[in-house]
């Protein structure tokens, strides 16, 4: 099939023009008029990943975060732009969905809001025609620290960071959500009677200030949106079975994550 049938069926559910201004979304390597036989859904474009989709012969790489979010000053052979020159080498295209993925209604932070079990949603912060990015809603009233552990356990971490002073552990009920780096949404997390928010990135003063402001939060770092993977696999298979796509659709295997902890 064409490239181009895929992303117009993909855009049918997650337009571009719901990014946030100035955010990077669509194809940003390679072109689309060319015919695709295997499709890799990854997080990250990395070194790993080109050789991972390099070595499966894959036509098209969907991916969350784009691999050029820097204005490039060349183009010469180096680790960084190695990645782009390998993808260009071997005829690999990559499509960008970013924050369109995070507001898109069925998207990743309603995705987050299904494990959490987080109900009654509503939008976080809103942006053009009527959406949003982020999402705040209700739970059953537990522990900040048991919810904490809930967080670190559906999203297989190995820590999560607490924002709170002296171990303060108050029941909670009503929680804000932003996947990647949203604390600068987090004065719209308390107009909307959020306790906690869970977003990752969040800075030391920062932090602070949430607390003097009222707002808990806990910190699952950035690489929670690898859940952006396993989802987008199993709706794009779906479209897939539905149409009778002759497709070979891949998660990417490639860890991504650089931060590990002791």
């Amino acid at each position: 099939m064409k490239a181009t049938e895929f992303i117009d069926k993909y855009e049918s559910y997650c337009p571009q023009e719901l990014s946030m201004e100035g955010d990077i979304s669509g194809l940003q390597v390679g072109n689309l008029d060319k015919d695709i036989k295997r499709v890799m859904v990854t997080l990250d474009v990395r070194e790993n990943t080109v050789a991972e989709a390099i070595e499966k012969k894959i036509d098209l790489i969907i991916t969350k975060h784009a691999p050029i979010f820097r204005p490039l000053k060349d183009l010469t052979s180096s680790p960084r732009n190695d990645i782009l020159l390998d993808l260009v080498k071997h005829d690999i295209a990559v499509y960008v969905s970013h924050t369109n993925i995070d507001i898109v209604p069925d998207g990743l932070n309603d995705w987050f809001c299904d494990l959490l079990d987080i109900q009654e949603r509503e939008y976080l912060t809103p942006t053009a025609d009527g959406y949003g990015i982020g999402r705040v809603g209700n739970i059953h009233p537990q522990r900040l620290e048991d919810l904490a552990f809930k967080v670190k356990s559906v999203f297989d971490l190995d820590s999560v960071r607490l924002v709170r002073y002296d171990g303060a552990n108050p029941t909670v009920s009503r929680i804000a959500i932003c996947g990647g780096s949203g604390q600068s949404f987090y004065q719209d997390a308390l107009a909307k009677g959020a306790q906690v928010f869970i977003t990752g990135d969040i800075y030391y003063h920062t932090a602070q200030d949430m607390i003097t402001d009222g707002l808990l939060a806990i910190d699952p770092g950035h690489h929670i949106e690898v859940l952006f993977i396993e989802k987008l696999l199993v709706k794009l298979t779906a479209w897939k079975e539905a149409a009778g796509w002759d497709l070979d659709i891949l998660p990417s295997q490639s860890s991504t994550n650089p931060f590990s902890h002791l």
